[in-house]
Formats: C-alpha cells, sequence, structure tokens
C-alpha cells in the first residue's frame, strides 16, 4: 500500500502523505518552507479553529452557507480549537509572510474532517470553509484572538498570583529591617517588607499595562478581507464574527473601527510586545536582587536562603544554585528578543498588508507563555519558599556606618563624614564611634540611629 495519496490545487498534482488531513496547499508549504522545524503555536491554531466554526455559524446566518456544510464545518473546527488535531499543522514558521500557509493548512484540515464526519465529499477548503474570508484578514485575527486569550487565561492570573505572593511576604516581613543598598553599596535601612513591597508594585503596573493594551488587540480584522475593502464578504460579516466569537471565548471582540489598517500593520501587537518587554525588565530585576541576596552562603551577602531545589554542580558537592532567578533571567532575556523581532517584523508592512504575520504571532505568544510560566516560577518556587538569615541581617546593620546619617541634623554633614570613615577604617559600630566623637549619651544614640526607626523616614529622633 502506497504511504502517500495524490492531491490537487489550482497548481496542479501533488503527492501527499497517506493519512495527512492536510491537502496540497500544505504539503507544499511543508516543501517549500524547510527553515526553522518551528511550527505555529498551538494557542494559534486554537484560535484559527474558532474562526473557521464562527465564520461558518456566520455564513449560515446570512443565507451564504447551508446548514449541513456549516454544521460539519462548525463541529470540524471545534476540534481544531480543542487541540484535537495539533499534529496536522506542520507548517513553518518562516513561511509566507501573510501566513496564507497556514490559513489554508486551517482549511484544508477543516474540510477534509468535515467531510470525513459526512461521510461525502462536499465541503471545500476555498469555496466553504474560507467563505467571506482571505488569509489577509485571517491571520491578523488569529494573532489577535489567541494573544488576547492567551493574556486573559494564562498571563493576567499568574501575574495576579505572583502579586499577591510578593504582597503576602511583604506584609510577613514587614518589620524585618536590613542595610538597604544604593550603587551595590551599603546605604541607609529599609525593611525586607519595604523591598519586596516595591517587587509587588512592579508587578502590578505590569498587569495594568497588559489590561490597558487589551482593548486594540480585541479589535479584529476579520471581515476586511483581502485589501480591507471587504471584497467578497457579506457586509454584516465581520460585525457578526465578532459577535460570535465574543459568544464562543466570553471575551468582548468588536470589528475594527479600520479595516485598511487592521491589515496593513500590527501596531497593536507591538505595542503589547512592548508591555512584555517591561515586564520582562521588571522580573529581571526581581531575579537578580534574589540572586543577590542568597548570594553565599558564606562568602556572599547570605540575607536570604531560597529553597534548595536541585544539586547545583557537577564537581562541587553540596552546591546549590538559585536556579528558579537564572531560569526567570533567560526567559526574560527572550522575551527582550522577541521584542526586537516583533518591532522589527512590525515594519513591514507594504501598503495594504504586512508580510511578517506568522513571526510575529509566534513570538509574542511565545512571549506571554514565557512570562506566565516564569512569573508563576517565580511566585511558588522562590518567594514564597526563601528564609531569611536574621543574624546576617542584624551583625551588617550593626557595623553599617552610613547609619551616621542620621545625625546629619544633630551634628552636621561633615561630622558625620569623619565619624563614618573612622568607623569604616576601624571596622567598628558607628555607636561606639560616635558616642566617642560626639556629646550625645548612648540612649540618646540608640534612639536615633534605631535601624527600625530609620526605616519609617521623615526626621530621625521625630516621632515614635
Amino acid at each position: 500500500m502506497s504511504n502517500t495519496r495524490i492531491e490537487k490545487d489550482s497548481m496542479g498534482e501533488l503527492h501527499v502523505p497517506a493519512d495527512a488531513l492536510y491537502g496540497a496547499q500544505t504539503q507544499r508549504a511543508v516543501e517549500n518552507f524547510p527553515v526553522s522545524g518551528l511550527r505555529m503555536p498551538q494557542h494559534f491554531i486554537r484560535a484559527l479553529g474558532l474562526i473557521k466554526a464562527a465564520a461558518a455559524e456566520v455564513n449560515a446566518e446570512l443565507g451564504l452557507l447551508d446548514r449541513e456544510r456549516a454544521e460539519a464545518i462548525m463541529r470540524a473546527g471545534a476540534a481544531v480549537a480543542e487541540g484535537e488535531h495539533d499534529d496536522a499543522f506542520p507548517v513553518d514558521v518562516f513561511q509566507t509572510g501573510s501566513g496564507t500557509s497556514s490559513n489554508m493548512n486551517a482549511n484544508e484540515v477543516i474540510a477534509r474532517l468535515a467531510n470525513q464526519g459526512l461521510n461525502r465529499d462536499i465541503v471545500h477548503p476555498n469555496d466553504h470553509v474560507n467563505m467571506g474570508q482571505s488569509s489577509n484578514d485571517v491571520i491578523p485575527t488569529a494573532i489577535h484572538v489567541s494573544a488576547v486569550l492567551l493574556a486573559q487565561h494564562q498571563l493576567l492570573p499568574a501575574l495576579r498570583e505572583l502579586q499577591r505572593h510578593l504582597e503576602a511576604r511583604a506584609t510577613e516581613l514587614a518589620t524585618v529591617a536590613k542595610t538597604g543598598r544604593t550603587h551595590l553599596m551599603d546605604a541607609m535601612p529599609v525593611t525586607l517588607g519595604q523591598e519586596l513591597s516595591a517587587w509587588a508594585s512592579q508587578v502590578g503596573n505590569g498587569i495594568s499595562r497588559v489590561e490597558a493594551s487589551l482593548p486594540r488587540l480585541c479589535a479584529l480584522a476579520q471581515g476586511g478581507t483581502a485589501v480591507g475593502t471587504g471584497i467578497n464578504a457579506h457586509p454584516a460579516f465581520g460585525p457578526r464574527m465578532a459577535e460570535v466569537l465574543s459568544q464562543r471565548t466570553g471575551v468582548t471582540f468588536t470589528p475594527a473601527a479600520n479595516a485598511f489598517e487592521a491589515l496593513a500593520c500590527q501596531d497593536s501587537a507591538v505595542e503589547m510586545s512592548g508591555q512584555l518587554r517591561v515586564i520582562a525588565v521588571s522580573f529581571t530585576k526581581i531575579a537578580n536582587d534574589l540572586r543577590w541576596m542568597n548570594s553565599g552562603p558564606l562568602a556572599g551577602l547570605g540575607e536570604i536562603a531560597l529553597p534548595a531545589l536541585q544539586p547545583g554542580s557537577s564537581i562541587m558537592p553540596g552546591k546549590v544554585n538559585p536556579v528558579v532567578p537564572e531560569s526567570v533571567a533567560m526567559a526574560a532575556v527572550q522575551v527582550m528578543g522577541n521584542d526586537l523581532t516583533i518591532s522589527v517584523a512590525g515594519q513591514s508592512g507594504n501598503f495594504q498588508l504586512n508580510v511578517m504575520l506568522p513571526v510575529i504571532a509566534y513570538n509574542l505568544l511565545q512571549s506571554m507563555e514565557l512570562l506566565a510560566n516564569s512569573a508563576r516560577l517565580l511566585g511558588n518556587r522562590a518567594i514564597r519558599g526563601f528564609t531569611v538569615n536574621q543574624e546576617t541581617l542584624d551583625r551588617a546593620l550593626a557595623r553599617n556606618p552610613i547609619l551616621v546619617t542620621a545625625l546629619n541634623a544633630v551634628i552636621g554633614y561633615e561630622k558625620g563624614a569623619a565619624i563614618a570613615k573612622q568607623a569604616y577604617a576601624e571596622g567598628r559600630p558607628i555607636l561606639e564611634v560616635a558616642l566617642e566623637q560626639t556629646e550625645l549619651s548612648e540612649d540618646e544614640l540608640q534612639r536615633l540611629l534605631d535601624p527600625q526607626m530609620l526605616t519609617r523616614g521623615g526626621l530621625p529622633g521625630q516621632g515614635d
């Protein structure tokens, strides 16, 4: 038995794997683009399935597609959207810039599934599955739909969970004072709670940034067809598509205000990618702070101990490394690189169409997944479980000459600087040197130099 079958398209006949759900146009793309081995993301394929099922429903409502074919396409599209046929989408990411190969891949797979369900060969990939559509509006719509659903169902919940973990630990550690650092050098004290509150605020701002960009991703190109004019689509097709997709996903989608803009550019995807880049920058900052605070345990800062998750060395027994912050930092670097790719690709809108749609889709969705997974990893395996080395914190605070800053209003900057230099040089606590060099009593110095009081800001010695 032959392991191929003959399929044909407008360019002629072609051998296709006998058991493949796709047809000739997909096979041509497989042969034409052996570039990376990277396939379009599952979330993007899901969006294509949703779009094709919704299109069949709308075309049937408008009296353009008979109910038998429409229902068969809707069932097949739903199966694709549920991930039942991911292996039927082999087209490389680096394909035709419009994503036509991926659109036709979906059309061919859904047509074949529909015909199998009907036990008749009456559903055509172009005439029925692609009715009222063009790759030029389907692929931009799929980018938007997949990105919105991924943001709503994975990224935002993961970021909110991370923020909750940070806020909980910030509350727990609100009274744990430590040496602050600026320029990586000792500075005035802060609490661990204050330090973590900054991280929580960064994550909260990241959530707001994503939410602010979502409305523009919820505007869909569908209905613009080839160049934005809507040729070959019913005038009500685009608005009804947005309504049906909203019903099927629970997300409010709308038709793009200007279909020409929706096809010609990918500014909304570029905008969202920029927001993801900011979150990646925030994650890098948090990850690096954790690595510094965990460093040692003997020759570093050793302020905290991250959970020990795995052996850290193949040659040094007992070594344990901060693997979660390292993983998160690498994911963040990838997101930053993806943003550059998306930005350059976003410039490639020539006249009525952007011609780097697949690479935009791939990188945008990958960035969202990386950040969602990293947020959960960071929260569950680093933030929740680290312990505080209180003795290390207290010892460093007691010998921190910068505490003399609290005496500025009493003894002046110049006198304070001299006391700090002497304390540094002699390796003595600032209180001892200040007691010798000023007329302040030990009780008054202890009150003015109390690290816990100094973390509350204001004028030292005032208030409580």
